[in-house]
């Protein structure tokens, strides 16, 4: 019997290594682009803080230059593979460049784009759009343009490859979200992450650069490298010297946590005495005064703690529960001032606490007890456990964590508090319509017989309200402060709380539906 030629097509010599370097270079660019967007929410977080809004336009931002980039690399596809394979190249030298310049640019940018006035969205998507969608475009290039490569090395094995590329893909970018948030925001910190990042995108269009050499059996050194490699090195070299000019890549956070761009500022010589306030991505989250922690400058938090002393006539022997840390500025004035006092405080944020030992004087003492986990499920553990108060202090960007404001979680809280016990949270809303505000009390009313709202003298489009549930009321109307004689709070009437319900129409939120973001007015 005669043997049949075999007609399959001959894969070319070192095929195989080629096929890798394309998967190895789709694989990590995924990797990389997705880094980019991960770290992209904590830089914009010091400017425009984390929230749904901020995390929706780096999303979209981000895919859509993923978008485009494919598409861009579709149409370079169709081209030779020697000028295709320089095209993929240089879209990874740019995608570097331009994750450097963002750095660069988020520090020149923000101020002018934040002063222009826009809304709140808008705002958030102008900025990420200046700032991610090229480096996000450049690295979308990369990966349909190695595919078509990877398939004329090897056309009888199309359909392996296309699996291949699509795989490699998307497990590079599984493994860029995880080492993102698990490791380099972590243990690099957003600055060294992106420069990191930037460094891979130009090994790995160097690669590709060698590669195409090698195919077109020319030597490596030559003038066709030389002189794109030295335009290269100048362009990066003035993204680092712009960046030094404007410190971009000096580290604005005293600590960078997996939650937060924690910054301790010293405000001593404002005060006179020695103080720090400690701010949270862009939010102040406690000031702290070294020799006198009973004196509270934050006016929420003297609100808190005179509705306090208003309930309790000898809270000696008090035992409260914190919802969040922060610059732990109450548990400190209240175990400072009574001796019995037991304070118990879920801090979700190890890196918080451990900056307000260093930094905001918060002294080991035995009465103190900090758990470093969500306070739902710090509340909901331990059954057997009740308190004479609960405070809510936690926030994400200006809104409550939408979990802490539900139906669900009041009832758990009521279930916790003592028979004579109160629950106290302040909220950040607008100044005249508090929807979010007037919606937690609702909630709260389904759960609490008494539940009060208090508001600084004054109105201002945004304001901090004060919120305390009960089972009877505070025997006071006024709360006079006693660091600023001009300042006061006061109770919000009934019937003003029914004409705001009228014009904003609170809905009782739910674990099911709590559109905490929606409700606290962000245009």
């Amino acid at each position: 019997m005669t043997a049949q030629p075999d007609t399959r097509t001959k894969m070319p010599p070192n095929g195989n290594l080629t096929i890798a370097i394309y998967l190895a270079v789709t694989g990590l660019s995924a990797a990389c682009g997705l880094v980019i967007e991960i770290v992209a929410g904590r830089m914009i977080a010091p400017y425009l803080g984390m929230s749904l809004y901020t995390w929706t336009a780096v999303i979209a931002v981000v895919l859509a230059g993923f978008s485009v980039g494919h598409w861009i690399g579709g149409w370079l596809a169709e081209k030779p593979s020697g000028p295709a394979r320089s095209a993929v190249a240089i879209s990874l030298c740019l995608a570097g460049l331009s994750a450097a310049l963002s750095l660069v640019l988020l520090r020149t940018l923000s101020g002018p784009v934040i002063a222009i006035g826009l809304p709140a969205v808008p705002t958030i998507l102008l900025l990420t759009f200046v700032l991610f969608f090229p480096p996000s475009l450049f690295v979308g290039i990369p990966s349909p343009v190695l595919t078509k490569l990877a398939i004329d090395e090897a056309p009888s094995r199309m359909g392996t490859l296309l699996g291949a590329f699509y795989a490699v893909g998307a497990f590079g970018s599984i493994v860029g979200t995880l080492a993102a948030g698990y490791v380099f925001i972590s243990y690099f910190g957003s600055i060294r992450t992106i420069l990191t990042v930037a460094l891979l995108y130009l090994m790995m269009a160097a690669i590709l650069f060698a590669l195409d050499r090698r195919c077109k059996k020319k030597p490596l050194l030559a003038r066709q490298t030389v002189v794109p490699a030295a335009i290269i090195v100048l362009l990066f070299g003035g993204v680092i010297l712009s960046g030094r000019a404007v410190s971009a890549f000096v580290d604005n956070c005293t600590k960078e946590s997996a939650y937060y761009c924690i910054r301790v500022i010293d405000i001593s010589g404002d005060i006179g005495i020695p103080a720090r306030t400690m701010v949270l991505d862009h939010l102040g989250h406690g000031t702290n005064l070294r020799d006198q922690p009973g004196i509270l400058l934050t006016p929420y938090v003297e609100a808190q703690d005179a509705l306090v002393k208003a309930h309790f006539q000898a809270p000696q022997e008090l035992n409260a529960f914190f919802i969040g840390g922060g610059a732990y500025t109450l548990p400190r004035a209240w175990l400072a001032r009574w001796p019995k006092a037991k304070i118990t405080v879920a801090e979700i944020d190890p890196a918080v606490t451990e900056l307000a030992k260093q930094s905001f004087w918060l002294n080991g003492d035995p009465r103190l007890t900090i758990e470093h986990q969500d306070a739902r499920r710090a509340l909901a553990s331990e059954p057997e456990k009740s308190f004479d108060v609960i405070v809510g202090d936690a926030f994400h960007d200006i809104a409550v964590p939408q979990h802490l404001v539900t139906r669900e979680f009041f009832a758990l809280i009521a279930n916790r508090l003592k028979g004579d016990g109160v629950y106290l949270m302040n909220v950040v809303d607008n100044g005249s319509q508090p929807r979010l505000t007037l919606s937690i009390q609702r909630t709260l009313k389904s759960v609490f017989p008494s539940v009060e709202l208090w508001q600084p003298y004054g109105q201002g489009t945004r304001q901090t309200f004060v919120l305390i549930a009960a089972k009877t009321p505070t025997p006071k109307k006024t709360l006079h402060s006693r660091v600023d004689p001009e300042s006061s709070w006061q109770r919000m009437p009934e019937d003003e709380i029914a004409k705001l319900q009228q014009l904003t129409e609170p809905i009782i939120l739910t674990d099911d539906f709590a559109p905490v973001d929606r409700l606290i007015g962000v245009e």
